[in-house]
């Protein structure tokens, strides 16, 4: 047992504790099976950070209680308020809108579901592209490089018209007229883009070694891309892929401007009606309802990963 003395002199056992009790004798009642009991210095030590644990916890709930006060009194306090509340914050429109808007929100449920898969298999499909060696692939690597160059830059809502306005004005046979399709087909294009891009960027974080180890046991370049260099690089990049499906899944109600019936186009037919504007934060909310949930499993999965990276158990 390693014994230490304090500034008065006293002598006390370190924070292991002694292995036959640390104050407490063989068989006493009350002594952990093992023999471990833990020194006074640990356990004031642990008191102390559960009361200062405590102390923090209501220093950050009476901050945010006098926040939360302080903007409701400067809300509700404002001049304009009633007038605002009337016609943001109306309870009979809300009721009228909030059934019609949850109908419009499956159509954004199905098409997150649907461009979701297409955006990862697509994007997948970019960046091993991107990612090809040798100079027979060079037009591959040029093609796949200006795809995403020009869908990262061209803005969403402008590919949108461009796709559901444009495409019917073709008049082409045998292609589709439906916005709701048309609109997926223009989110694909875009999300695809920044998709491959963090694909890519998760394959060439693996380090080259482990390709030249594949290659050492007898796999070709496309089995050790397969099963050793892809696995990794999407394992890596797992917390921004669920970033980039969080802003699809809110920019699905963007279809609205084809004539789809969305949440969001569910809530501009009331509001054309009516012309009260609480339908929108009827469906504002809605998509933050929705969105919530995958932020915070983003969350948990990113703190996940980077305690595992951490204890080194994951690469």
């Amino acid at each position: 047992m390693t014994v230490t003395k304090d500034e008065s002199g006293r002598e006390d056992a370190d924070d292991k504790g002694d292995m036959t009790g640390g104050g407490l004798a063989e068989g006493d009642k009350g002594a952990p099976a093992d023999g471990y009991t833990p020194s006074r210095r640990r356990l004031e030590r642990e008191r102390h950070k559960r009361a200062r644990a405590r102390r923090a916890t209501a220093i950050a709930a009476l901050s945010t209680l006098v926040t939360g006060v302080v903007l409701y009194l400067v809300v509700v306090g404002a001049p304009g308020w009633p007038r605002t509340k009337e016609t943001f914050f109306n309870g009979q429109y809300a009721r009228e809108a909030f059934p019609k808007v949850l109908e419009g929100l499956w159509l954004n449920v199905r098409l997150l579901l649907i461009c979701g898969v297409a955006v990862l298999v697509l994007g997948m499909l970019i960046a091993v592209a991107r990612t090809l060696r040798g100079p027979v692939f060079f037009p591959l690597r040029v093609l796949a490089a200006a795809y995403t160059d020009f869908f990262r830059g061209l803005p969403l809502i402008i590919n949108l018209m461009i796709v559901v306005l444009g495409v019917p004005a073709l008049r082409l046979q045998g292609v589709t007229v439906d916005p709701v399709l048309l609109g997926g087909t223009a989110l694909t294009l875009t999300y695809s883009a920044y998709v491959a891009e963090v694909f890519r960027a998760g394959i060439e974080s693996v380090h080259p070694s482990q390709r030249a180890a594949a290659r050492s046991l007898g796999l070709n370049n496309r089995q050790a891309l397969r099963y050793v260099v892809l696995p990794q690089a999407v394992r890596r990049q797992v917390p921004p892929l669920l970033n980039d499906l969080v802003s699809l899944q809110k920019d699905t109600g963007l279809v609205s401007i084809g004539g789809a019936i969305d949440a969001v186009r569910a809530a501009d037919i009331i509001v054309g009606r009516s012309l009260n504007y609480t339908p929108y934060i009827v469906a504002g909310l809605v998509f933050v309802a929705l969105t919530i949930p995958m932020t915070r499993f983003t969350d948990w999965v990113t703190a996940r990963m980077d305690r595992q990276r951490a204890q080194g158990g994951t690469t």
